[in-house]
């Protein structure tokens, strides 16, 4: 049963007590405000985040989360709620958890409002988080490939000591196998290495303007590629001119480049460390 009109007016000028709270930073009396709204009506998704934000500012994660999740199910679609719900998982060390509900976050802020300062303040913290859990399994790759390597360099030299011990005669041959053998084992683990090694980003998937590589990537009539929210304070604060070409260009132009966005994608799958922002 829908609460009567009265109690929703009651329950709204407590959601602004809680806001006036808030921007005083007075969380304490917002958390109060706001659950007073929550307990008269208790279906509206932007009190229970409101509230999270409350706990939020205080570091209080385990509710973040309960009012986080509330939210969610109330309204799937919550930009502030997936957003908030990863950082508290992140909080409490739950990478991938916490990334899935970043990028959700993302994908729906993106679609709701690409222009939004949260988009990318919500991709700042995606990228490190993608980059932290880039480092992790690197790491134990990295250790799982040196194993294996000691392991092939152990064995060469055990072949090569009782190969020397059988071929008399012939030391020089069986040293010179050897050798070839342990540097075509070094060019392998190399190469296997070479996806978590730190190298440039190919310039086709960075913003010409930035040197950055792309997060949300759109296309001018001329065909060049800019970083969407670089592009848009471009023709804000300079003017309506494409920075490159100099044609004349309005915000209405751009348009997706979902080819480019794929191909970060992939290469970001490949390669985590390019997340790092410096």
């Amino acid at each position: 049963m829908a609460p009567n009109a009265s109690v929703v007016k009651q329950a709204e000028l407590l959601r602004n007590d809680g806001n006036h709270y808030f921007k005083k930073s007075r969380f304490g009396a917002a958390i109060d405000a706001y659950t007073e709204a929550i307990t008269l009506c208790p279906n509206v998704p932007v009190y229970f985040t409101n509230r999270a934000l409350c706990h939020l500012k205080r570091n209080d994660w385990e509710r973040v989360e309960e009012d986080c999740r509330r939210a969610i199910q109330l309204d799937s679609n919550s930009v502030k709620a997936h957003y908030m719900l990863g950082l508290a998982l992140l909080e409490k060390k739950e990478l991938t958890k916490g990334i899935k509900e970043l990028e959700r976050a993302l994908n729906l802020g993106r679609g709701a409002n690409p222009k939004g300062y949260m988009v990318e303040e919500i991709w700042q913290v995606l990228a490190k988080a993608k980059y932290q859990e880039w480092e992790r399994s690197s790491s134990q790759r990295s250790w799982e490939l040196q194993s294996l390597k000691e392991a092939c360099e152990s064995a060469l030299k055990e072949k090569h000591f009782l190969g020397v011990s059988e071929m008399e005669g012939f030391v020089d041959d069986a040293t010179t196998s050897h050798l070839k053998h342990l540097e075509a084992l070094e060019t392998v683990f190399n190469k296997a290495a070479e996806d978590d090694t730190p190298s440039e980003v190919p310039d086709y998937l960075c913003c010409r303007i930035t040197l950055d590589i792309f997060h949300d990537p759109v296309i001018t009539p001329s065909g060049l590629t800019y970083e969407r929210a670089v592009i848009l304070e471009h023709l804000q604060k300079v003017g309506g001119f494409d920075p490159i070409t100099r044609e004349p260009l309005d915000s209405s132009q751009l348009v997706p480049n979902l080819a480019i966005k794929e191909a970060v994608e992939e290469y970001l799958e490949k390669h985590g460390w390019a997340y790092k922002i410096d």
